[in-house]
């Protein structure tokens, strides 16, 4: 069935365009306001409009800049082991509110940063064993700028990893 385009559709139907819009892109997954705004500016919703269909989803409780930059954080935290910085970066680009940002950033604990840089840093050892140290610490310390870890951390990360790696060997 071919849509009718969005120059021709009245205010109801525009109405009802974005709403299937947003309710489709929040069944994928959560989404910032900005994301969805985005996503309703490509299907040439007139701004009027996404702003009267977002402020609706935000009174129902349905988008939630704070949740979804908290969901965010932690899911790709866990997940790919990212740091403040870069997730710092992540939400920037996703449209969250630099004070929303600083405030979810700032419950993370770093602990739980220096533990996820160690983690990354022991699986990627497991498929080095052909390397130098070398060639180790360089591309592990690299593997961690990428993930925005600050070179001090990460050298000191590394450090500690390849030492726990080599004590062993050496007691032989």
């Amino acid at each position: 069935m071919a849509r009718t385009p969005v120059e021709e559709m009245t205010s109801e139907e525009l109405a009802g365009f974005a709403k299937e819009i947003v309710i489709r892109k929040l069944s994928e997954r959560a989404h910032s306001r900005s994301d969805l705004a985005q996503a309703l500016a490509k299907k040439q919703v007139p701004e009027g409009v996404v702003e009267a269909t977002l402020a609706k989803f935000e009174a129902a409780g349905l988008i939630d800049d704070e949740d979804f930059a908290r969901s965010w954080v932690q899911a790709r935290q866990r997940g790919k082991g990212l740091s403040s910085r870069a997730l710092a970066n992540e939400l920037r680009t996703k449209g969250v509110d630099d004070e929303i940002s600083k405030e979810v950033i700032g419950e993370l604990d770093p602990e739980a940063e220096v533990e996820a840089a160690h983690r990354l840093v022991r699986t990627k050892l497991r498929s080095m064993s052909r390397f130098d140290d070398t060639t180790k610490t360089r591309r592990l310390v690299g593997m961690l700028a990428r993930k925005g870890y600050p070179s001090q951390l990460a050298f000191q990360v590394v450090r500690e990893e390849l030492g726990a790696e080599v004590e062993p060997l050496e007691s032989m």
